[in-house]
């Protein structure tokens, strides 16, 4: 096993942290030069898109999203992480969509949505495209899902708009700068990281380490989803990656967000995630004080309990909406 170091915070291919900027901004020209097997946004949508797949152009931004659901049904609104997809959601949407709305969408530059422009990462804050999209779909009210920096994006969109977010279900979400200065990696994981360092490239093998690495069980990570990981992640890179992801930061601004929640919480927690153990857990339970917090924690799940036990995590979530929370009175929106 070998200790990684902390990264310096340039880092854009990955909110973990695990490959540097430099790489990212030469892996187009690499791909040339070196005929790397990128695909084109135009080609992940031919491969992925399907009957349940949907676009809505906000910010000049070419947006993917599904709606899936009885339309007078409860909305959950579910926003997947920085190195994941709106595919994250399909075991869980699977379960629930006979019984809520569940509306999920890639955040630009992952997924089959576009990447941000000079000028979208500029002008945009991440909330913006979730608020507009929610608005063109006529929800009024929601329950946020999210995990790793998607739910760090529920926390915001709750400070913004209270009138909207009943309730937020967070799992495996940062609250503090993230740290990777204690992870403990195999040397194949490490090297994997190594030769995408190089390349500027991450291939089949760096992912089947990666998911493998943050699962507490990597039996529970499939086939499928270790090849749909490759292929979006082989997408051409992106100049603005993690410009509209949701992040802490410095962790100023974000402890003053997280302060305006008041929402009831509920955090779904892999407790044997190397990279958010059971103490950031409690961490964002102290930093979301004038929420109401409920917490599960599951010692036998990573970083990823909607990848890994996606049966346990569509219960959970029935159980808290229709049990843990039910009739919450309405709130209106924030000045």
């Amino acid at each position: 096993m070998i200790r990684i170091p902390l990264l310096a915070a340039t880092v854009a291919i990955s909110v973990l942290g695990l490959v540097p900027a430099a790489a990212h901004a030469q892996s187009a020209a690499a791909a040339t030069k070196a005929a790397l097997p990128y695909l084109t946004i135009e080609d992940l949508r031919r491969k992925y898109a399907d009957a349940q797949s949907r676009y809505a152009v906000i910010g000049g931004l070419k947006i993917h999203y599904k709606d899936e659901g009885p339309r007078n049904a409860p909305v959950l609104f579910m926003v997947h992480g920085s190195e994941s997809s709106l595919r994250t959601w399909d075991r869980i949407a699977l379960a629930l969509k006979g019984r809520y709305r569940i509306i999920r969408y890639d955040i630009p530059g992952y997924g089959l949505s576009d990447g941000a422009t000079d000028t979208a990462a500029k002008t945009m804050q991440p909330t913006d495209i979730p608020v507009e999209l929610l608005t063109r779909l006529g929800v009024k009210k929601l329950t946020f899902v999210g995990v790793s920096s998607g739910g760090t994006m529920g926390m915001y969109l709750a400070a913004r708009r209270p009138d909207l977010v009943e309730r937020l279900i967070l799992s495996n979400t940062p609250s503090d700068p993230v740290d990777t200065s204690h992870l403990v990696m195999p040397k194949s994981f490490t090297d994997a990281t190594e030769r995408a360092k190089q390349t500027g490239f991450r291939d089949q093998t760096f992912w089947n380490e990666f998911l493998s690495y943050f699962a507490g069980d990597a039996t529970r990570i499939s086939a499928q989803t270790r090849k749909e990981y490759y292929d979006f992640y082989r997408r051409i890179p992106e100049k603005n990656l993690i410009a509209l992801v949701a992040r802490i930061g410095d962790g100023k601004q974000a402890t003053v967000e997280m302060a305006k929640v008041r929402k009831p919480t509920f955090l779904i927690w892999g407790a044997a995630d190397h990279l958010l153990p059971e103490s950031a857990a409690n961490a964002i339970a102290r930093y979301l004080k004038n929420a109401q917090i409920s917490r599960v924690m599951m010692p036998d799940v990573g970083h990823y309990p909607p990848l890994e036990v996606p049966e346990r995590f569509a219960q959970l979530i029935a159980a808290y909406v229709e049990a843990g929370t039910p009739n919450l009175p309405a709130e209106t929106t924030a000045p």
